[in-house]
């Protein structure tokens, strides 16, 4: 497919955004409770929490033009628990609809990141079933807002298990036996350890699984590339029908350990990253300590970047 050419076309320009909290608005969207004080009234009123903060994050975003945004694995805690009985997919599918709506009317871009445990090429066939019956729940969450196949659901690899070859196979054999509605979702993103964007292309080659690029991981565990030459063989991973591809972006937080997210954008370090990046468009997702304000700084900074994609294009 070759790289992607810049310009607005039809909305598909890029969109700049973040993870799943909105630290100005005074809610969360990601509250949820121990597994010991489970109960449906208690599931229902964490769940509609959650579902009217995410749409006042949605809110908040459009009148800042930030057009990416990462939905919390938390949204409906527990569903994919076996002490989840309860039907919450009829339950609140008007409200989920809604915010589908209002996503898809205001042309935002949605991704979802299981967390860590999420292995489908684990040794344990346990982890591997409980990983699909989670990717199943994110899946549903997606369908039932109605998102079409732009809307993504990133996982890693996983673990190497001592051996990295047969560990890539035991995810190819998984993946290849997913449903549909999961399968059509999923993209695979390197690690900061263990599968760097070489292994992650390997794998793609094998399944068709689109790649998405994390530039931080990639500074720790990378091949030798430089981002411009990683973005090439990883954007052509995405078919049109994937939508733009997603890049996370970061760098290292001076004052921590290494691997430490930022806790806010470096205005220098990204206007060099959009520079380098020129000759590709790519949906950005800020994995930034400060959220919503490193995106609106980020924002400012590709205004004058014929790629970006503003509030006001996008209804154009």
């Amino acid at each position: 497919m070759g790289q992607r050419g810049i310009g607005y076309l039809g909305g598909r320009a890029v969109k700049i955004g973040y993870p799943c909290i909105n630290w100005s608005i005074g809610c969360k969207g990601d509250r949820t409770f121990r597994l010991r004080n489970y109960s449906e009234d208690r599931l229902i009123s964490t769940v509609r929490n959650n579902l009217d903060c995410l749409l006042k994050m949605l809110r908040f975003n459009v009148t800042h033009d930030i057009l990416f945004f990462r939905i919390t694995s938390d949204l409906i805690p527990f569903a994919s628990h076996s002490v989840c009985e309860f039907h919450w997919q009829g339950y609140f599918r008007k409200e989920l609809e809604e915010i589908g709506g209002f996503i898809q009317g205001n042309r935002i871009r949605i991704s979802m990141h299981p967390d860590q445990f999420v292995l489908i090429n684990a040794e344990d066939n346990g982890i591997v079933e409980r990983s699909i019956e989670e990717l199943q729940y994110h899946a549903e969450v997606l369908d039932l807002m109605r998102l079409d196949e732009t809307a993504k659901i990133q996982i890693h690899i996983g673990g190497v298990y001592k051996d990295k070859g047969k560990s890539m196979k035991r995810f190819i054999a998984t993946y290849e036996g997913l449903d549909e509605v999961i399968a059509r979702r999923l993209v695979i993103e390197n690690d900061d350890t263990r599968y760097t964007a070489q292994d992650c292309l390997r794998l793609s080659a094998d399944t068709g699984i689109p790649v998405l690029f994390d530039t931080f991981h990639h500074q720790l565990n990378g091949s030798g590339e430089g981002v411009p030459e990683i973005l090439a063989p990883t954007s052509s991973t995405w078919r049109d029908t994937d939508g733009l591809p997603m890049v996370d972006y970061s760098t290292q937080n001076r004052n921590n350990r290494k691997g430490r997210h930022a806790e806010s954008i470096d205005s220098e370090e990204f206007a060099e990253f959009l520079e380098a990046t020129k000759p590709f468009d790519f949906d950005i997702m800020l994995e930034i300590k400060d959220k919503e304000r490193s995106a609106s700084k980020a924002i400012e900074l590709a205004s004058r970047d014929a790629r970006f994609i503003t509030a006001s294009k996008a209804h154009a």
